[in-house]
């Protein structure tokens, strides 16, 4: 105990006047500091970090020369490098999504592209290793192993628990299931289903194992999710294959999307990007939809990775990918609503060789990589260039 403390202890009138000016200097300053506009930034500042970041990646495409890239001297994989330079964003997300476009099988089924696509389980491992929370499997590739293919890879995604995986399914049960994820205290359903599975049907003995665009479910899921979580996401495998705009299929399902509460539509599928619309009611401000409300739909996201083996004109279009980023939080009225949305665009650079296939954000690609990209022998018009023209094309 020090001295003054010990003079004030002992009844040293200096020390209480000097000690009551101390306190009476706080309290005017706390009554300075503590305006209705300081306690307002201070709730904001609180409201900002209950916000919650939403990211996705759109086709996650294996052909044979992408896997041929991450194979090993020794055989094994590594699909790491492919994601190296959107990891940052991917990881910071609160909620990182991707489209695994092709099965996870295993070696064991043989590692295969087009048409009938097999992955190693490594890609898994680089999906979580990018940061990703929820993978999306409900593609028309889903089928492409058979019942085998789709058991081996929700054997591999139930190693890995702290990922969710949508769209495939081992039992009737997790058929019935609406993934719902809380974040920040905030109930987000997440659904994923296809338009199709290549014309395979569904395994005799497992008729369940793919999520399919039927009416009855999605209605279903849509309502389960409105009356559970405070957010819905429907991240639909739609469209049309290389069209740069959305088709009357898609119009068709975003109508029902939309009537059933849907907030945010995030699609993949047609292997290039279509444009952003934000579809809102006659409110003033964005708010949560309750039915016929304000819904973002993200068309398509386009191809994150892949190499096709197609050559002619549009083929670069293939090359141009976007993530989407949104923002969610609590409203005035605490409702969970869109606050801020983007897109990142992406561009997959490819090289012959060893992990010769990188994705770059668009503003990291230089006019060098353009002539670089070994998808100017498929089709010259490819450049830098061309993949902002056509980011600004669409978006």
């Amino acid at each position: 105990m020090d001295c003054q403390h010990i003079i004030f202890l002992f009844g040293d009138l200096v020390m209480r006047k000097k000690l009551i000016a101390h306190i009476l200097a706080l309290t005017v300053f706390l009554s300075v500091f503590l305006t209705a506009d300081n306690i307002s930034f201070a709730q904001k500042t609180a409201e900002q970090n209950s916000d919650i970041t939403i990211v996705m990646v759109g086709d996650i495409l294996l052909h044979t020369p992408v896997e041929e890239a991450a194979r090993n001297a020794d055989g094994s994989y590594n699909f790491d490098f492919i994601f190296q330079n959107l990891k940052a964003d991917i990881s910071a997300a609160d909620l990182a999504i991707v489209n695994q476009e092709v099965i996870i099988g295993g070696q064991e089924l043989g590692v295969s592209g087009y048409p009938s696509f097999n992955a190693p389980y490594q890609i898994g491992d680089a999906l979580i290793n990018a940061g990703f929370d929820v993978v999306c499997h409900g593609t028309n590739h889903a089928l492409d192993k058979g019942k085998s293919g789709v058991l081996n890879c929700l054997k591999y995604w139930k190693q890995h628990p702290l990922v969710t995986v949508l769209g495939i399914n081992e039992t009737e049960a997790e058929y019935n299931t609406v993934s719902i994820f809380e974040k920040k205290g905030i109930k987000i359903a997440i659904l994923n289903y296809t338009y199709g599975t290549n014309g395979i049907p569904q395994p005799k003995d497992m008729p369940h194992a793919v999520d399919m665009l039927e009416k009855e479910k999605v209605v279903k899921d849509l309502k389960f999710a409105e009356e559970n979580a405070d957010f819905t996401i429907v991240c639909p495998h739609w469209g049309t294959e290389y069209k740069l705009e959305a088709d009357s299929s898609q119009k068709y399902w975003t109508d029902i999307f939309r009537k059933n509460g849907a907030d945010l539509v995030l699609g993949t599928h047609p292997h290039v990007i279509e444009p952003i619309e934000m579809l809102e009611d006659d409110n003033a401000a964005i708010t949560n939809n309750h039915g016929d409300g304000d819904m973002l739909v993200y068309y398509s996201l386009g191809n994150f990775v892949n190499w096709t083996s197609g050559k002619g004109k549009g083929v670069a279009n293939r090359m141009v990918g976007g993530m989407a980023n949104v923002k969610i939080g609590k409203n005035t009225n605490g409702e969970i609503v869109i606050k801020d949305h983007g897109i990142t665009p992406v561009v997959c650079h490819l090289h012959k060789g060893h992990e010769g296939v990188i994705v770059y954000p668009l503003k990291d690609y230089t006019d060098e990589l353009g002539k670089e990209n070994e998808i100017v022998k498929q089709d010259p018009s490819f450049s830098a260039k061309y993949t902002r023209d056509l980011c600004n094309k669409v978006w």
